[in-house]
Formats: structure tokens, C-alpha cells, sequence
């Protein structure tokens, strides 16, 4: 009876270290490089133009399966402190409770729960968007730009996607009409195979 047991017991630890390994060596699975990746956002202001900031040092893992790709997925965040529309005054309230209130809620951050291929080079990403402690599920076409070595023996994949939110779905209601309440964003990722 022990000898079996023992026998039950060294099956599954092998199968799990299977299957550890071959999760492990898969190649699929990916850091977002914060250096090289950018998150641009757009808003109408007094309606008479569109201003342009953005958010430095987005970060996150990604699972990149091209012929599985509902085996893909992304989590991405950025510090809602580090917006940077190169005014310090303007970075300042955007900061403040009246927007991103950083005091209470830093991040902003994104995790898919669907990944689904819709062309050659495109993808339909659904998940949590997840600004102002408030959560709401997204879809958004993400474009694959390409994958490439880089010179310090490192295998990278580049991904972009470009979608508007509505800043009102989110609680964030301060000068509603003459700052808009739709958001323009555009993300772009680099990711670095692990």
C-alpha cells in the first residue's frame, strides 16, 4: 500500500513538472519593456482642438501564442503618476482628486480575459479596464507590428492598439463639456521573451 502511494505520488509530481516545463520553454511569455513602450491619450478641450499627453512606463507580462491565440494574454499597467503633458502645473491637477486622484487610486491597469485572432496581423482583445477603482470590460482591435532579435541576444514582439473610453464610464466627471468625455488612447508595447 505505501509502495503504491509513493508510486501515485511520484506520477504526479512528474506530471507536473511536465507540465512546469513545458509552460516554462514554451516561448510564449513575455515582460513588457517600459523603455520602449508608450501609452498616448487624446481629449477634446473647449472643443476647439484635441490635447495630446501621455502616461510614461507602461508595464506587464504578456503570453504571445500565434497558433493558439486563446491561449494569449496581456496585463498591462502604467502609474497614473507619471503623466507627463509637459506642463508641471497642468501634470500637477490632472493628479488631483478632480481627475486621476493618485492619492487614492495610482494605477491604471488592463487584464484581458479573451483573445481571439481577427485577421492576419489582428487581434480582439477583451478585458477589465480598471481606472478610479472602477473596473469596466473592454474590447479592442490589437494590431502585431512584428517580432525581431535585439543585439543583446533578446527576442522581442511589438504589439499596438488604438480605442477611445469614455472618462465619464469611470466616475471622472470634473469640467464635463469643455473637456471632452471621450478619451482617445493609443498603446504601444514592446515585449522582451522571457
Amino acid at each position: 500500500m505505501k509502495t503504491g502511494r509513493k508510486c501515485l505520488m511520484t506520477i504526479i509530481v512528474f506530471s507536473l513538472l511536465l507540465v512546469f516545463a513545458s509552460t516554462a520553454i514554451s516561448g510564449n511569455d513575455y515582460t513588457v519593456d517600459p523603455v520602449h513602450s508608450s501609452l498616448v491619450f487624446g481629449i477634446k478641450h473647449f472643443g476647439a482642438s484635441m490635447f495630446y499627453g501621455r502616461i510614461n512606463s507602461p508595464a506587464g507580462k504578456l503570453v504571445f501564442d500565434e497558433e493558439n491565440p486563446k491561449n494569449s494574454m496581456v496585463e498591462i499597467s502604467v502609474n497614473a503618476g507619471d503623466v507627463d503633458t509637459a506642463s508641471e502645473k497642468r501634470d500637477k491637477h490632472i493628479k488631483s482628486a478632480e481627475f486621476f486622484n493618485i492619492k487614492n487610486c495610482p494605477l491604471i491597469s488592463f487584464k484581458s480575459t479573451n483573445v481571439k485572432k481577427i485577421s492576419e496581423k489582428e487581434y480582439q482583445v477583451e478585458g477589465g479596464l480598471t481606472f478610479l477603482g472602477k473596473t469596466r470590460t473592454i474590447k479592442i482591435v490589437v494590431q502585431y507590428i512584428g517580432s525581431g532579435k535585439d543585439p543583446w541576444g533578446g527576442y522581442r514582439s511589438g504589439f499596438e492598439s488604438r480605442f477611445t473610453i469614455k472618462r465619464s464610464d469611470f466616475g471622472m466627471d470634473f469640467m464635463m463639456g469643455p473637456i471632452g468625455d471621450e478619451v482617445q488612447i493609443i498603446i504601444s508595447i514592446e515585449a522582451v521573451r522571457d
